[in-house]
């Protein structure tokens, strides 16, 4: 008899134990674990950490930071190097500025931004205070660099932070328009930008990037910053492009207010300003669906010949946002500020407003800007005004004593550390960023520009080489200034050596080297102002001699004798000092302590010039009988 056969049950999937599952992903895990130890370890990749120790007990925003957002751009930006205190000092007030090229001053970086007006404004007002004023602004990036930055920021506990920002949002790094992308999805970008505190991101971002060189042109490699950064350089007004960047920024900005409020550190923002009159758009985008830029811009100059000045600033606007390079940030940008000032009861300083009422016929032009956006000189101190006011008016100055000064606006102004070589650089700056696109359409490269300019003198072959990137800003002040006093012009040489120490005031050789530069050119006087510093940050035997010195010569005998005393002190092998504090103490009848000061100066030195004359003129003086 046949049996049936059974059916076959189908093979069940094999079951492994929990613990085989935790494996496979503890493995993975593990490799990117021991790897990062690994990186570390032999020091892989560039320092990204926000803050790095610049000596002197201060830290100051990492020259390298721009690495973490520009992936394929060369010659990347850097920032200004601010200091301050690594440990907050109880009096200190601390203020953190946040944006791009223009709060960093351009062209005029590093002497001329407006937090430099704060901050002198704070200073002049606020004495006993220790004011911290910290620009954090470097060109070419946008909102999602401000995010990144506000953690770092809040952990050191400033008392207010100041933004001017959103010119960027499309062009800027990381943006909706941008050559350095990581995408459009909002999240996403500042996920992986939390994530560059590894150095196994960057190991990965090192590989994609070799990857990418491999079949890729080099047309981001060459021009201005301006220029590589547009990679989808037109951009139509209500596109879908556009609105990515409109709520880019909207999403960023609520953020960076949502985690000041978190901490109870309050914000000033300000809405922005730029060129209406004087400059023309970039692109005209033929779209049958919106007006010409180039002709909506030139109905607004006739309207303004004709005197119709409200109709002609509305359509200067309308030709703005049309524009199809959005390297002016449209109107949307600054409703957004004001949407979220208000909404975060936060302060919004209106500078677009205030420029308009300053300019002729209401409406912003050459009058306060330098090209399509950054102000003028005075532009910038004008808006650091603006901020300082509205500090003022929203009672977010120092808990402090202030001295109140009927004038104390053009005290700053006149004091602004802003020199001659300053002025040159930055007209070179403008006339390479004017020479490149999108001003013009067949560009020169730099170093044709620079050869074609006409160097006129030393100044202007300094400012060429900084423009140029062959000379820091440092170094070139640290020349110019030598050469004018080797010229006579010792007033000049005091503010190219006053606009290096106000931005590194750490650096003690500076005040030793202005001194002894104007004591050998015999400019006693301005020496003493550097003197007087230097001695007030690192007393030493030489400040002391100087100071003590130069008050003798002055008849200060007090001052003299204390600090030529102090010198004697710190150096007791200086027949210099011994001689002048020998003549110090003839001249206050301390005739046994000049006597014993004079041999000793003779003891150290037997032929010090003089010295025989003194000792013989002071025993004269005592040898003679008291007159009753």
């Amino acid at each position: 008899m046949k049996t049936k056969k059974q059916k076959k049950t189908p093979s069940q999937p094999k079951k492994y134990p929990v613990w085989f599952y935790a494996i496979a992903i503890m493995i993975p895990v593990a490799f990117v674990i021991l790897l990062e130890i690994f990186l570390r370890a032999y020091d892989y990749g560039k320092n990204l950490d926000q803050w790095i120790d610049a000596g002197s007990g201060k830290y100051m925003l990492n020259n390298e930071i721009a690495y973490r957002y520009f992936y394929n751009t060369e010659s990347i930006p850097y920032p200004i190097g601010d200091l301050f205190d690594i440990e907050k000092k109880e009096n200190s007030y601390r203020v953190f500025v946040l944006g791009a090229s223009t709060t960093a001053g351009y062209p005029f970086t590093p002497s001329g931004t407006f937090s430099k007006y704060v901050k002198k404004r704070l200073e002049l007002e606020f004495p006993d205070r220790n004011i911290e004023v910290v620009n954090l602004a470097f060109a070419a990036i946008n909102s999602y660099t401000l995010l990144d930055l506000m953690p770092g920021i809040i952990e050191q506990k400033p008392d207010l932070i100041l933004i001017y920002a959103g010119h960027n949002e499309y062009y800027g790094a990381l943006g909706a328009g941008s050559s350095e992308s990581l995408g459009n999805i909002r999240p996403i970008v500042n996920l992986m930008l939390s994530l560059n505190k590894f150095k196994t991101t960057q190991l990965f971002r090192d590989v994609i990037k070799k990857i990418i060189s491999l079949f890729s042109s080099d047309k981001n490699k060459h021009g201005t910053l301006m220029s590589r950064m547009a990679k989808e350089q037109t951009i139509v007004l209500n596109s879908p492009e556009y609105y990515l960047g409109i709520r880019q920024f909207e999403g960023n900005l609520k953020d960076i207010f949502a985690i000041a409020k978190n901490a109870n550190v309050p914000v000033i923002i300000s809405d922005l300003t730029c060129n209406l009159k004087d400059h023309k758009p970039f692109v005209d985008v033929k779209d049958s669906n919106m007006p010409s830029a180039i002709d909506i811009y030139e109905s607004a100059m006739t309207e303004l010949k004709n005197g119709n000045t409200e109709l002609a600033r509305k359509n200067f606007y309308k030709a703005k946002n049309l524009d199809g390079l959005k390297f002016r940030a449209p109107s949307d940008i600054n409703k957004i500020i004001h949407k979220l000032g208000n909404q975060f009861h936060y302060p919004t300083v209106k500078a677009d407003s205030v420029f308009n009422a300053l300019s002729p016929a209401g409406i912003v032009g050459n009058n306060l800007m330098t090209d399509h956006l950054h102000p003028k000189i005075e532009g910038y101190k004008l808006l650091g005004k603006l901020f300082y006011d509205k500090m003022t008016e929203t009672n977010l100055l120092p808990p402090a004593k202030k001295i109140n000064y009927s004038n104390a606006d053009e005290i700053v102004k006149t004091n602004f550390d802003f020199t001659d070589l300053d002025s040159a650089i930055s007209q070179y700056r403008i006339v390479i960023l004017k020479s490149d696109w999108p001003y013009v359409q067949k560009p020169k490269s730099v170093s044709q520009t620079l050869a074609d300019m006409h160097i006129k003198n030393f100044r202007d072959s300094l400012a060429l080489r900084v423009v140029d990137n062959k000379l820091n800003w440092e170094k070139a002040h640290r020349l110019y200034a030598s050469y004018l006093l080797k010229k006579g012009n010792a007033k000049g040489f005091v503010k190219e050596m006053k606009a290096i120490i106000y931005q590194y005031p750490t650096i003690n050789e500076y005040y030793s080297m202005a001194s002894a530069e104007l004591l050998s050119a015999k400019q006693f006087d301005y020496a003493l102002e550097f003197l007087n510093e230097y001695y007030r940050r690192n007393p030493d035997a030489f400040s002391s001699k100087w100071i003590g010195i130069i008050n003798l010569s002055k008849s200060n005998l007090q001052t003299a004798k204390q600090f030529l005393e102090i010198s004697k002190n710190a150096n007791p092998s200086d027949a210099q000092v011994m001689y002048n504090l020998a003549g110090a103490y003839l001249l206050s009848k301390d005739y046994n302590n000049a006597s014993n000061t004079i041999n000793e100066c003779l003891r150290i030195n037997p032929n010090y010039t003089g010295a025989r004359n003194l000792q013989i003129q002071i025993n004269s003086i005592r040898n003679q009988p008291i007159k009753k």
